[in-house]
């Protein structure tokens, strides 16, 4: 298996692209004054519901304390930034008709992905959290998506399940404990990889409310 490489860009007109469309925003801001702005949207997925994208936390835990408290975030090569990207498992919310409405739910499809994705099952009693609509990077694009927390426990010691990915999806599937979680995506940036904005966020929150909670800031 050869490694991915970006081989060349050129322009996309929106009348040529399938997935993604260039909107120019014309508004008036709180001086009255008329702007401009340019953004990128997804063309499929964003139906009524607000969301059409799920990241998934998932808590991986035993039964019997065999392991720590871990989680599982995924390497995976990402085209516009020519670069392995170091990401929470995630994935888009399927707009096909679903028995709980017109999209399917966030739950449902943060719990598809990540069976997908790392081969971890759950189910929606295992749902943590899920959060309301998160903007993904509002300066630059339209995407949203929800975080779903789930807990998956394990009967005794740490399982490797096989994963199951889209035609075409690379995935390495990494499994870390949690209190090691900040220096595990330090070290990937040392090598070269690039840390998802939203993994990063939540190691260096989970790192900081650690050392609160022991007294160390």
């Amino acid at each position: 298996m050869s490694d991915p490489k970006v081989l060349s860009t050129e322009p996309l007109d929106n009348a040529h692209s399938k997935f993604v469309a260039l909107t120019k925003i014309h508004y008036q801001d709180q001086d009255g004054k008329k702007r401009v702005w340019e953004c990128a949207e997804r063309k499929v997925v964003q139906g009524h519901t607000g969301k059409d994208a799920v990241a998934i936390f998932a808590i991986l835990k035993s039964k019997t304390d065999a392991f720590p408290l871990s989680t599982v975030i995924i390497e995976q090569y990402r085209p516009p930034l020519d670069k392995y990207v170091i990401e929470f498992p995630a994935g888009l919310v399927n707009a096909a008709t679903h028995a709980s409405g017109p999209d399917e739910e966030a739950q449902v499809a943060a719990l598809r992905e990540l069976e997908e994705e790392t081969g971890y099952k759950a189910t929606q009693q295992d749902v943590v959290e899920c959060t309301p609509v998160l903007a993904c990077d509002p300066g630059m694009t339209t995407a949203r998506m929800r975080l779903v927390v789930v807990k998956v426990e394990l009967e005794d010691g740490m399982e490797y399940p096989p994963a199951s990915p889209d035609p075409g999806e690379h995935i390495v599937v990494k499994v870390v404990e949690l209190a090691q979680l900040k220096r595990v995506l330090e070290d990937y940036n040392k090598k070269g990889f690039i840390v998802d904005a939203r993994l990063s966020h939540f190691a260096s929150g989970y790192d900081i409310a650690e050392r609160i909670r022991n007294g160390h800031l």
